[in-house]
């Protein structure tokens, strides 16, 4: 036994309990990984290049290390995090990796660490913990496995056992690595999803230039409201054309308009000419969730809702370093009011998938639940971001499933970005979900038949029917 990974991690202390997870567990340890939500670069697979060491691989792209890391007083720039002006920052990659094993300690108890000692274990054959004294035996034993031609990302991909993977990208983006893909002839099936945020928010940084660049890549005219729409169609069909099966869409708050037309075009008019007040960007980006809604049933893309993140709250990093430093905050958020004017115009369809996440746990029971137990159209994104956790997994079950049941939840969606932990985080959830149901038939509230049946839909099968793919 590998003392990293203990082989009844995360299962129920009671032993009763125990043996029905591990009976669960043993039956879907082994599915393949669908990961229909993911920021993994599309370039890894389609230049298939070694990765260049384990600072690299770990900790640069890594907001979840990096972000603890600053908490306790590291500059980002000692830790290689490339700043937006140019910069100079820390180049060593050893001398990354010793700063951040020697503050390894910080990371017990976080799902951070569980995922990490995965990879460690299972993919290095290591079995001593990381720390200051350990981090050179680390660095050059994974530096020795990147070397060779089965940890290149490709090989990786179907070590991991990865059916679908999606990568996000910006309508914005030519997608050229999954052109590379495609021609490559490589039968990994990496997709992406539609991502509209930069041309959606006017206040995502260069809005307005980024409209303009829409109405070039797209050949619509987007100074008039009924041409932006027609790029934003325009666009989804070219992203469809690369496998996409949904949209993405990081709003601050969950609000919903379904204005006049009239009405929508003026909003426009305003946004485009960059004098648009708080209050009326929050209002286009509402209607837009109505629009966007209105295109998925159109052209079957599902629809995922990520609001209540304060998102680049730290602006002196964002300033520095950009977007994404583990600087986004969650919000308590409002759902019943907010979606309001989306569902009453498409929450009946059933043939329309809109997936709702949340960072606002207390929102749970109280509002998400009830709602994705009532509007054919609504579906529950388990654990996002901060609760991409085993407590976090395992609070949304227990809040969840009694008003939504578990065919409301679209299964589990990996939100990594750093390539090795997917594994990790799927064996996480299919750990907890297994946990959980082994509670349920303890206490005799299902029985055992149903629970190895609802155990192949979580880990694999509700994921598969809800992204289409």
């Amino acid at each position: 036994m590998n003392p990293l990974i203990h082989p009844d991690r995360l299962f129920p202390a009671d032993e009763t309990r125990r043996a029905i997870a591990r009976r669960l567990y043993a039956a879907i340890k082994d599915l393949p990984i669908v990961s229909p939500h993911g920021h993994t670069d599309p370039r890894w697979y389609a230049d298939n290049e070694a990765f260049a060491d384990p600072a690299t691989l770990f900790v640069v792209p890594d907001h979840y290390i990096f972000r603890m890391l600053y908490s306790q007083g590291i500059p980002l720039e000692d830790l290689g995090i490339p700043r937006k002006d140019g910069g100079p920052v820390e180049t060593d990659k050893r001398r990354i990796w010793h700063r951040f094993a020697s503050h390894y300690h910080l990371f017990r108890g976080t799902p951070t660490r569980m995922w990490l000692d995965h990879a460690f274990a299972t993919l290095f054959d290591i079995d001593k913990r990381l720390s200051a004294d350990t981090a050179d035996y680390y660095f050059d034993r994974i530096a020795e496995r990147l070397a060779k031609p089965e940890y290149r990302p490709r090989a990786l991909f179907e070590r991991f056992n990865i059916e679908v993977i999606a990568t996000t990208e910006s309508p914005l983006d030519p997608l050229a690595s999954h052109e590379k893909i495609r021609q490559s002839g490589w039968t990994g099936r990496v997709v992406t999803a539609y991502r509209p945020d930069p041309v959606v928010d006017p206040d995502f940084d260069g809005f307005l230039a980024n409209l303009e660049k829409f109405g070039e890549i797209t050949g619509c005219d987007v100074a008039t409201w009924e041409g932006y729409l027609a790029a934003h169609r325009k666009r989804r069909a070219f992203f469809k054309s690369y496998g996409a099966t949904s949209s993405d869409h990081g709003h601050p708050t969950a609000a919903t308009a379904d204005l006049p037309r009239a009405d929508a075009e003026a909003l426009y008019a305003k946004v485009r000419s960059g004098k648009a007040n708080k209050a009326e960007a929050e209002l286009f980006r509402a209607q837009m969730l109505t629009e966007m809604a209105a295109m998925s049933l159109e052209d079957g893309l599902g629809l995922q809702i990520h609001p209540g993140s304060f998102r680049n709250h730290n602006p002196h990093l964002f300033a520095q370093f950009g977007r994404d430093m583990g600087a986004d905050i969650p919000t308590r958020t409002d759902y019943v009011h907010a979606l309001k004017p989306l569902l009453d115009r498409f929450g009946n369809e059933r043939d329309l998938t809109i997936i709702l996440f949340t960072l606002d746990e207390t929102s749970y029971s109280r509002e998400l639940a009830p709602l994705a137990g009532h509007y054919p159209a609504l579906r529950l994104g388990p654990a996002w971001w901060f609760f991409d956790s085993a407590e976090g997994m395992k609070r949304f079950r227990e809040l969840t499933t009694e008003t939504a049941g578990f065919y409301n939840t679209v299964g589990f969606n990996d939100d990594t970005r750093a390539f090795p932990s997917i594994p990790a985080r799927h064996d996480v959830a299919r750990r907890v979900d297994c946990a959980y149901l082994a509670e349920l038939v303890a206490s005799h509230r299902i029985d055992e038949d149903e629970a190895h049946e609802l155990a192949q839909d979580l880990a694999y099968r509700l994921a598969k029917s809800a992204y289409k793919l």
